[in-house]
């Protein structure tokens, strides 16, 4: 049997050898042994739009990333892929796109790691004895309306989804209520919270009882 060898092949002859047909970043992270394949090369897509276009739209030419990126966004983001784990639970929990969740599980962790985030996850994901206007509630109460059709807005928008993640996770860490989730046609990207974190939401407080 005659095998063929080449060698001094460049690393973007990958994408198509041996298939006839471009792969895709799925196939690309599936063949270098990454599980979740096509939920990571979502994400590594959209935290590649968040650090580079965060105010563009995330759809049309301008948005493809090449397989080559991808893997050189995995080389120098490897906590994408505990990250993405994280994005999955929120996904079954409210239905945030696990693309949105995951970069926004990944970028506050990275921005804060002086938090711990288990209390935001569990919330969001369950809505467990949560107050009206607790961020958390408020999150995952867009994103259940979004999913069942009680808005008119696209369901499966990923950048205005980690749009809305960020606002209410800034409120969470700074300790504000936040009732609503609106975006505005031209909105930015919010910047992560900077604000130290406290360990209880301001409720509103009661009335006083009269004697």
């Amino acid at each position: 049997m005659r095998l063929t060898v080449a060698r001094g092949v460049p690393r973007s002859a990958f994408t198509v050898m041996d298939t006839g047909r471009r792969r895709t970043g799925r196939d690309a992270l599936a063949l270098a042994g990454e599980v979740n394949a096509t939920h990571l090369a979502a994400a590594l897509r959209g935290l590649h739009l968040y650090l580079h276009a965060p105010d563009s739209a995330w759809s049309g030419g301008a948005s493809l990333t090449s397989n080559d990126q991808l893997l050189v966004m995995l080389d120098e983001h490897p906590g994408i892929r505990e990250a993405l784990g994280h994005g999955i639970a929120l996904n079954r929990g409210c239905r945030i796109t696990v693309t949105a969740a995951t970069i926004g599980w990944y970028v506050t962790s990275r921005a804060r790691p002086d938090i711990d985030q288990s209390a935001w996850r569990d919330g969001v994901v369950t809505g467990a004895r949560l107050e009206p206007g607790d961020p958390r509630l408020t999150l995952r109460n867009t994103m259940l309306s979004l999913a069942t059709g009680r808005t008119h807005r696209r369901r499966d928008d990923s950048r205005e989804h980690l749009l809305y993640y960020l606002k209410a996770w800034n409120a969470w860490v700074e300790n504000r209520l936040i009732k609503l989730l609106r975006r505005s046609p031209h909105e930015t990207m919010p910047r992560i919270s900077r604000q130290a974190a406290t360990s209880d939401l301001a409720l509103p407080t009661p009335p006083p009882t009269s004697s």
